[in-house]
């Protein structure tokens, strides 16, 4: 009788070895809409749509239950709401792990659980002084079912996490919320060799500052790239930016041992008036983008900064979620309609990556800079609860369009040569490596695709190429 226990336990683990030195691509499961498709119905779209990770914002049995042998790795929540009563009584942490992880185990593969979601985000929400003891008594209570090695416990952080993040460089966490809160916390996920899980939305960056960065930078499109002048790394995609300047934010604070995984990302296919860059054509253009080269493999998809980071990302959302509150564009982040038909394509597997990704990648050059203006103004930085505001100051804006920036392709002579000669075999022209502004799996140029970074609210009008 143990042989046939053990046996389902010692196949999961392998799976999750197996799984954890790669890229990945998952969705967010979020269910505050009418009409959804019930769960097992859900279920059998994400296999046969290609996804094989999904993030819940509660622990439903019913999604639970229908998720059991499908082979799906799933992140639960534990919501904010609860957060003191785990982190007052490990009883609770416990009562809810035994509840909502133990009997799933291994069947469905619960491979993390959320600790609340963003609970930084609102400067008046006291759980955050709860919320590094609640990731404590909830992992404690793992290790008491014998889970923790299967099973990681993290918080998404939202980037209005970030006190400064332009440029990448310097990204750096807020000072009021290091010491009380950030530290510990990544003390505990080094400890239990977790990750810290951020949300990242360039779509907001470029709704509030469209006048300023070009929608191809947004959306992972052909464009010259920008410079950061602290690092002398270029970025092509505001993507990368941001979640660089969370791998700054950790090294400044000394913790690069810290993998991130991004926890929530997306654009809407739907917006108000003054929702800029709000479109099915844009959605399908930067989750597409995005999934191609996280898929793609290789050092093309970590970041200018990380670039042999393997990164999971999870998509912004599943479905279209019509009881939402807020403005139009939080009822329509969904890959998906509730009545199951796709609101665009966007590849979940490595075989659909061929094509579209524009490059991304990081070429050290040496920038020039300008005398940057003083004072501050706001911009917004939305996750899934709602509109927050972050600080950008006009130091940074002014720094993006004082900066010139050349495109500075290093790509060998024998290399061209090879790459003319193979142009001319399959009738494709390329470029220094480069196909329809996607950096080729035969060639990588040494400006290889880049990741992440907070919001570097300005780009050049002024480019050389």
């Amino acid at each position: 009788m143990q042989r046939f226990i053990l046996l389902p336990t010692l196949i999961f683990y392998l799976t999750l070895l197996t799984l954890a030195g790669g890229s990945s691509i998952g969705v967010n499961y979020g269910r505050v809409a009418s009409n959804l498709p019930s769960a097992f119905k859900v279920v059998k779209l994400l296999k046969s749509s290609g996804i094989d990770r999904v993030k819940l914002y509660d622990a439903d049995p019913a999604v639970l239950r229908a998720l059991s042998g499908s082979g799906i790795k799933v992140t639960v929540n534990l919501p904010n709401e609860q957060l003191h009563a785990a982190a007052k009584k490990p009883s609770f942490a416990l009562s809810w792990v035994e509840r909502n992880v133990a009997v799933y185990h291994p069947r469905t593969q619960i491979e993390a659980i959320a600790v609340g979601n963003e609970v930084f985000a609102d400067p008046h929400n006291r759980t955050a002084s709860h919320l590094v003891r609640a990731m404590r008594n909830v992992h404690e209570a793992l290790v008491k079912r014998g889970l923790h090695p299967f099973v990681k416990v993290s918080s998404p952080i939202a980037l209005s996490a970030l006190g400064s993040s332009y440029p990448s460089s310097s990204g750096s966490f807020r000072p009021e919320l290091v010491e009380p809160v950030l530290k510990p916390m990544l003390d505990f996920l080094r400890e239990t060799a977790s990750y810290l899980m951020v949300n990242v939305y360039p779509f907001f960056a470029y709704e509030s500052n469209a006048d300023v960065i070009p929608l191809d930078y947004a959306l992972f499109r052909a464009n010259p790239g920008s410079v950061d002048p602290g690092s002398g790394l270029r970025y092509f995609n505001l993507f990368d930016a941001q979640v660089d300047a969370v791998f700054a934010a950790l090294s400044a604070l000394r913790y690069d041992d810290v993998r991130v995984v991004v926890s929530e990302t997306g654009w809407p296919s739907k917006g108000d008036g003054h929702e800029v860059g709000a479109s099915p054509r844009n959605a399908a253009a930067y989750n597409g983008n995005l999934a191609r080269r996280i898929l793609s493999g290789g050092t093309g998809s970590g970041t200018p900064l990380r670039p042999h980071a393997n990164l999971t990302v999870y998509l912004f959302a599943l479905f279209n979620e019509d009881r939402k509150a807020g403005p139009t564009s939080e009822r329509n982040f969904g890959l998906f309609y509730p009545d199951m038909r796709k609101v665009y394509d966007v590849p979940f597997a490595a075989a659909g990556t061929e094509k579209g990704p524009s490059p991304a990648g990081t070429a050290p050059v040496a920038a020039a800079g300008g005398r940057a203006r003083r004072g501050a103004w706001r911009t917004r930085a939305r996750g899934r609860g709602g509109c927050r505001k972050g600080w950008i100051t006009r130091a940074e804006r002014g720094a993006w369009t004082a900066v010139r920036f050349r495109w500075v392709p290093r790509v060998t002579i024998l290399t061209r040569l090879w790459l003319m000669r193979r142009s001319r075999s399959t009738g494709i022209i390329r470029r220094g490596g480069v196909r329809s502004g996607v950096a080729t799996s035969m060639v990588r140029p040494t400006w290889s695709r880049s990741s992440l970074g907070m919001v570097p609210v300005n780009f050049p009008r002024e480019t050389e190429i």
